[in-house]
């Protein structure tokens, strides 16, 4: 690096900027609107913030529409390490959580102790859903995965062999961030089924 940094802090912050870049590569199974490419972490991350601070008045509860933003912008910063395990990867998901926990600490480690406890009591709050902040953060990540496989006309889904019976029964604890949103997860796979974009 030629270029001096004035002082830890700073050089601790910039090293895990640049090492959060890499979420861009992170490719996930879904595709954005018009099914040209699918779609990165980094991108859904942004999506996601921008849904908390446009729907948080469809959640249950009042929620503190900053927290959620935080959540979701750095919840699959750890897909740098572990990868984006698919939705419907029962394999995948056996160890999912142990892996995920090993690149938290590992990522977040990587700023100075004061900003790695917060990311990290970020990351584990969106894992836990016990508060409302939490609970709609899932919630609006659930249901933005069906709005684009609904947009695409199923492409995520036919290409992965997807029924409607896989998907509702996975996503019940959206009511618990949103009824609204569920509802709403409802009707999309609904309407799915009916124009053949998932098989029933």
């Amino acid at each position: 690096m030629s270029y001096a940094i004035p002082n830890q802090r700073l050089a601790q912050q910039i090293q895990f900027i640049l090492e959060v870049d890499k979420l861009k590569n992170v490719v996930r199974r879904t595709y954005v609107s018009g099914a040209a490419r699918r779609e990165n972490s980094a991108e859904h991350s942004w999506q996601l913030a921008l849904m908390a601070l446009t729907l948080a008045e469809h959640a249950n509860e009042p929620v503190d529409t900053a927290q959620v933003m935080k959540m979701v912008i750095i919840h699959d910063i750890v897909e740098i390490d572990a990868g984006d395990t698919y939705f419907f990867d029962d394999a995948g998901t056996a160890d999912k959580a142990e892996r995920e926990q090993k690149a938290a600490e590992r990522i977040f480690g990587l700023l100075p102790a004061d900003q790695a406890v917060e990311l990290h009591q970020l990351w584990d709050e969106f894992e836990a859903r016990e508060t409302p902040e939490a609970r709609f953060a899932n919630a609006i990540d659930r249901v933005m995965p069906l709005l684009l496989n609904y947009e695409t006309r199923g492409k995520s889904w036919r290409e992965n062999g997807i029924s409607n019976e896989q998907i509702l029964p996975r996503m019940a604890h959206v009511a618990d961030g949103s009824e609204a949103i569920w509802q709403l997860i409802q009707s999309i796979v609904t309407a799915a089924t009916a124009e053949g974009y998932l098989s029933d």
